[in-house]
């Protein structure tokens, strides 16, 4: 079972759904079951392709794609959503295309311990991204100063909102509704770094 509720399979798609499943479609030519949970109500798939692609997959992003995805997985583990993990560590991996340091970032991701891997502006931006996970209601205008005092731009914050705000939303949803990657291709990325457009 891929999730706790039914979802229609791409080959029984028609119309609207049929559309969407084309629209949600991975460049390995599949359709993850992050989205295929969503073919009951179709319409909120077409709002979660577009917010999804907005925070990682826009030309217009300004960080590193790698570290989105490092923020990504970390929030993800901050919610144990195993489905996300597994889906943008492997990103991290492809992104970056260097096992040894992938996996002592992951080791301080899992320990909470991101100051062993990161430091400056990449630790605050992940210390931020924690804190909005886990202890949303203390957050304060002191936390962006504190980005600022870390050289990041309110754009940077920006970007760095929007990822962890977007996966607090997808750990929900798969978590909520029992999603697995069974059938998923997994990861985004075929090929590492430098045959990927980094900012």
């Amino acid at each position: 079972m891929t999730a706790w509720i039914r979802m229609i399979p791409e080959d029984e798609a028609t119309g609207v759904l049929r559309e969407l499943y084309d629209e949600a479609m991975t460049p390995h030519g599949t359709v993850d079951n992050v989205m295929k949970v969503h073919s009951l109500r179709p319409h909120t798939m077409h709002g979660h392709v577009a917010l999804y692609r907005s925070v990682l997959h826009h030309p217009d992003i300004q960080l590193p794609l790698w570290f989105l995805e490092v923020v990504a997985s970390y929030v993800s583990i901050r919610n144990d959503c195993e489905y996300s993990l597994t889906h943008h560590f492997t990103n991290v991996r492809r992104l970056l295309d260097d096992e040894r340091r992938c996996d002592d970032i992951l080791q301080s991701l899992h320990a909470g311990t991101p100051e062993t891997q990161f430091q400056g502006k990449h630790l605050a931006l992940l210390r931020y991204a924690a804190k909005l996970t886990t202890d949303v209601a203390a957050m304060a205008a002191a936390d962006i100063e504190m980005l600022r005092g870390n050289d990041c731009t309110d754009g940077d914050i920006l970007e760095v909102n929007q990822v962890a705000a977007y996966f607090n939303y997808a750990n929900r949803l798969l978590n909520g509704l029992g999603v697995t990657t069974e059938g998923d291709s997994i990861g985004y990325y075929d090929q590492p770094e430098e045959n990927v457009p980094q900012k």
